[in-house]
């Protein structure tokens, strides 16, 4: 059964893709946000009383953290390594979150413009304990679409 008009949509399964490929799975994803600036002015109207106005301005850049497990995806990894490196011709990419219902079919995607990671974190390890490995990418890009 897939979802009916006016079902909220869950955080069941989502993933990232680069250049129209999926990459990898994630176990979380936090900023994801459209801003831009609020232009303020002040006129008089027709009638000789102050008016003030709100128009929008330029839209800002952004950036967001997603959580994955620390696999062997040698797509996201070498994208990963040409970020850090510089090689921002190469680096750049656009990309794709993508929410997916329980059936595994696309909900909701959220698409970064010209895309590149700015920061990757290792999750601590300690030796006799099972825990996944996990690394955390800050994602920065220029443009932000919600489809």
């Amino acid at each position: 059964m897939s979802l009916q008009p006016g079902d909220a949509l869950t955080s069941h399964n989502f993933g990232l893709q680069i250049d129209g490929v999926m990459v990898e799975y994630l176990q979380s994803v936090e900023g994801l946000s459209i801003e831009q600036d609020v232009i303020e002015y002040q006129q008089v109207s027709a009638a000789g009383k102050p008016v003030v106005k709100k128009l929008p301005g330029v839209k800002k850049a952004g950036q967001c953290t997603v959580v994955r497990g620390a696999t062997q995806s040698a797509s996201f990894s070498q994208w990963i390594n040409q970020s850090i490196a510089g090689n921002m011709g190469a680096a750049r990419k656009n990309a794709s979150i993508i929410f997916m219902d329980y059936m595994n079919n696309p909900v909701k995607r959220y698409h970064l413009r010209n895309a590149w990671c700015s920061k990757v974190d290792a999750s601590s390890a300690k030796a006799g304990e099972a825990s996944a490995l996990t690394e955390t990418v800050t994602i920065t890009f220029e443009e932000l679409v919600i489809e």
